[in-house]
């Protein structure tokens, strides 16, 4: 039973720029890790970050055998491009962290929350320098454990894709090759070879920012209004050439496009966010899997394009959405029964498109977990099987 409504504005957690500035936090935030685990009702939840979005073969075979071996088959991904492992038994938390560590997937237990990083999945290598080289100076920091489990950078080579998903700090490449530093709504210009320092140096700023304001912000928008994050002054502390940058809104790209792009790479999409291990072990043979923000993945160099539509109809075979067409696509949902306690139904069966221009996003509750960024379709459980309809984000009145 579907029961149509007219917009209305979004769950308390997400009314505005106002509401959220007004917020006083009065504890660090919970949110899950590699080694912090979510106790859920199918079992714990391990979610584990990539700053790079980068997955070796190795580490894609050791993460499905764990899913395997010690939770239940599945792996989903995050709006952040982030891999999760769920129904975990209990006391699995030593193996998964000796595991995860053994595969070069944990390099520092301190910083393993902090490193939150959505990175352009098409970029080239010095972009993606620039994402590693800014994960080793998170993870060499001491002060960077402060940074709340939702702190977010995000390293776009220019095209615009990860530029639009809200993140605390921006890097964005520009043609002539130096770098804008983006927080909220102010822009700096620095060189390629002091981007990361410069993201780094920002994150420091915020976290004075923070402290002056004693309301325990995790982000950058939650600050109180008028509380400056003073970029300039710790960029030239740091001794980080910058100049001003423009002020106008960083550009809006499409992110990749199910099917083969240019010449030599797959890119697919996990209908729901959910793989099971198989379709997981099915991306390889690649010489590196890149895990998106958009619940997918990219397979670069393969060395023809008639060679990148074979494994194209490959991932069709085992589930993957390959074509720009399916109706799946913009298609997200949140857990949902059995695996989470405040869903009032089995979101993940009852999902499905809708007809419309805009995404369409499932919750089992008004929390609305993984929802999309901008305007979408509304779907909240009011029982089971019963959804409320309404259209959320900047559309909403």
């Amino acid at each position: 039973m579907l029961a149509a409504m007219p917009p209305s504005s979004p769950n308390p957690q997400d009314r505005g720029e106002a509401h959220i500035r007004d917020r006083v936090r009065e504890r660090g935030d919970a949110c899950p890790g590699a080694l912090r685990l979510h106790r859920a009702d199918d079992g714990s939840l391990a979610r584990l970050r990539l700053p790079t979005g980068v997955l070796t073969p190795r580490q894609v075979t050791v993460l499905a055998d764990a899913s395997d071996h010690l939770g239940d088959g599945y792996l989903s991904l995050t709006s952040r491009g982030n891999v999760e492992l769920r129904g975990l038994g209990e006391g699995c938390g030593l193996g998964l962290a000796d595991t995860l560590r053994r595969a070069d997937l944990l390099p520092s237990e301190r910083h393993e929350r902090v490193r939150n990083m959505v990175v352009s999945p098409l970029a080239g290598p010095g972009v993606r320098t620039w994402a590693a080289r800014l994960d080793a100076l998170l993870c060499a920091e001491d002060w960077t454990t402060e940074l709340s489990g939702r702190f977010l950078f995000a390293v776009d080579d220019g095209r615009g894709d990860v530029a639009g998903l809200a993140a605390d700090v921006t890097l964005l490449a520009t043609p002539d090759g130096d770098a804008l530093l983006r927080v909220v709504d102010r822009t700096w210009r620095v060189s390629s070879a002091d981007a990361p320092r410069a993201a780094l140096v920002a994150a420091e700023a915020f976290l004075a920012a923070a402290r002056r304001a004693g309301t325990g912000a995790w982000r950058v928008r939650e600050l109180p209004a008028g509380q400056e994050v003073d970029v300039t002054r710790y960029l030239a502390r740091a001794a980080i050439a910058a100049e001003p940058g423009p002020d106008a809104a960083l550009p809006a790209g499409a992110p990749p496009p199910p099917g083969v792009i240019g010449d030599g790479t797959v890119s697919v999409l996990a209908r729901l966010g959910r793989v099971s291990s198989a379709q997981f072990r099915a991306l390889l043979p690649a010489g590196e899997v890149r895990v998106t923000p958009w619940r997918g993945f990219v397979l670069p160099g393969f060395p023809t394009r008639p060679a990148a539509e074979e494994r194209l109809r490959d991932l069709d075979a085992v589930g993957f959405l390959t074509r720009a067409d399916s109706p799946w696509i913009g298609v997200t949902a949140c857990t949902g029964r059995p695996g989470c306690a405040k869903s009032l139904s089995d979101v993940r069966a009852d999902a499905r498109p809708r007809e419309g221009t805009l995404p369409v996003h499932w919750s089992g509750c008004a929390r609305r977990c993984g929802h999309p960024q901008g305007a979408w379709t509304d779907m909240v459980a009011t029982g089971e099987g019963a959804y409320q309809m309404t259209v959320q984000g900047p559309t909403t009145k």
